[in-house]
């Protein structure tokens, strides 16, 4: 039977590669960025097990912190002419969403920006 902890970690993982794949962004490099996240968030959700619902959203920021550096913004929003990326919100909360924060609109819920439901 899996741990919890490293179910979470996984459905996580699952629904942060799900939002890349759909916008064409998952390549070797970016799934190594995604396994860092996962690795630091397992000693987050170790010390604080009742954060599991906040960590598909935290990891979702901390790969979208880890593209600026290496790849810009991302995921870019849909719908503006203006260039600009989405952000998670809540911030740290469950039921995370990618939002356009000009429009203060929910784009999709992380994991399904291909328009899929999130896993």
């Amino acid at each position: 039977m899996e741990d919890p902890a490293e179910a979470v970690l996984h459905a996580a993982r699952a629904r942060v590669l799900a939002d890349l794949t759909a916008r064409d962004v998952a390549g070797p490099a970016v799934v190594s960025l995604v396994e860092d996240a996962v690795a630091g968030r397992r000693w987050w959700l170790g010390q604080w097990p009742d954060g599991a619902a906040y960590v598909p959203g935290l990891v979702a920021q901390d790969v979208q912190d880890a593209l600026m550096e290496t790849y810009g913004r991302w995921p870019l929003c849909p719908h503006c002419a203006a260039p600009h990326a989405l952000a998670v919100e809540p911030e740290l909360g469950p039921d995370p969403h990618w939002v356009c924060e000009e429009r203060g609109e929910a784009i999709a819920p992380v994991g399904a920006l291909g328009g899929g439901a999130p896993r």
